[in-house]
């Protein structure tokens, strides 16, 4: 494999983990008997609320999950007591990667390239995942590091300090939380459009895949 870059970054959930089918299966975890959890509608009042929750004032990701799960359950009709709001959170960790996210990492570590993490997330939330994913990362920047949440800058900014003049790509599903604000960095973003999403803005990746396998054929 040629490298045309040294450093590929990448956001987890959704990119290397399937959080839509983690967040569904958290919610009719605990829906109430007699309630219908259809997908459409959880993963539709999921990110509904969550970039609102993210936006104000920085806290934990365990408490904006917290949050989520409350406001998410009531737009759907039903909801937990505020003791039980905790079962997204505590899911998180049973969250599984994409069956094409272990190879995928495999190929581009063994081409000799570093691998690296930006997730809205916190650190004991991430080495959690972590001990689903096959390759060992490079670098890791979470929002608990950063104090923020992506669209905010600072995860980029903070992969930027440390990259230096490495050449660098970026890899993420989001177009709201990744592609948008790498693009407006000036940072090359592949945008991994697993679900055949139209794009929200202006902004436009350097490549458009369906899948980490596709990515990892287009850098090679």
């Amino acid at each position: 494999m040629r490298k045309p870059y040294d450093i590929i970054t990448f956001d987890c959930y959704g990119t290397l983990i399937d959080w839509e089918s983690g967040i569904v299966d958290a919610f009719s975890g605990v829906a109430g008997e007699g309630v219908t959890v259809a997908r459409a509608d959880v993963l539709r009042a999921h990110a509904e609320v969550e970039p609102e929750i993210q936006a104000g004032q920085y806290r934990s990701y365990r408490d904006v999950l917290n949050e989520v799960a409350l406001a998410a359950a009531q737009r759907l009709g039903w909801g937990p007591t505020h003791d039980r709001v905790s079962f997204l959170a505590d899911s998180v960790p049973t969250w599984k990667p994409f069956s094409d996210t272990n190879s995928a990492l495999d190929r581009l570590k063994h081409a000799g390239l570093a691998l690296g993490i930006l997730s809205n997330i916190d650190d004991v939330l991430l080495k959690a995942t972590l001990g689903h994913l096959s390759a060992e990362f490079d670098l890791l920047v979470t929002a608990e590091q950063v104090r923020s949440y992506k669209p905010a800058h600072g995860h980029f900014l903070e992969a930027r300090r440390v990259i230096g003049e490495r050449r660098w790509l970026h890899a993420a599903a989001s177009y709201f939380h990744d592609v948008a604000p790498a693009f407006e960095l000036g940072i090359p973003v592949a945008w991994v459009n697993r679900n055949g999403d139209a794009p929200l803005g202006h902004a436009r990746p350097v490549v458009e895949v369906g899948s980490l396998a596709e990515l990892v054929d287009w850098i090679a």
